[in-house]
């Protein structure tokens, strides 16, 4: 059925839900599994006037953090048993980082958390997961 699943996480306590989730079917699938977070880009103009953070600095710390996200993903692969390699990239939106990473590693799911927003909350806040499924080519599994 399914050899390789894409695991985006962003180190919420609902993404880590997914993502044991994820571990789960990939085991018993015997499935392998590439662990993603997606980047932020650098917040603030080069043209302000007033930085909070030089571009060096944010970049070393948004690693950082997605580091110890993938760390704790990889040690939660490596205890069922589930082959795992990780992978980061920055996009605009984290929609589009997934499901770039979902095709450069040749994955066949996607499996996500869903905030499980509804009605105006959804329309206004939007949701990563939404878009993804709508602009995925790949089959997405949505984990709550």
């Amino acid at each position: 059925m399914f050899t390789h699943i894409l695991l985006p996480t962003d180190g919420s306590e609902l993404s880590a839900k997914a993502v044991n989730g994820g571990l789960e079917l990939a085991k018993a699938l015997g499935a392998r599994v590439t662990g993603y977070v997606c980047l932020a880009e650098y917040p603030y103009s080069p043209f302000s006037e007033y930085v909070l953070e030089a571009p060096a600095t944010f970049n070393d710390r948004i690693q950082q953090e997605a580091q110890v996200h993938l760390d704790k993903l990889a040690e939660a692969a490596k205890a069922v048993g589930v082959p795992f390699r990780s992978d980061t990239s920055a996009f605009p939106t984290p929609y589009l980082g997934i499901i770039d990473a979902a095709e450069r590693h040749r994955c066949d799911l996607i499996l996500m958390a869903s905030h499980g927003r509804r009605g105006l909350t959804s329309l206004l806040l939007g949701s990563e997961t939404q878009r993804v499924l709508v602009h995925s080519k790949i089959p997405v599994l949505i984990y709550r």
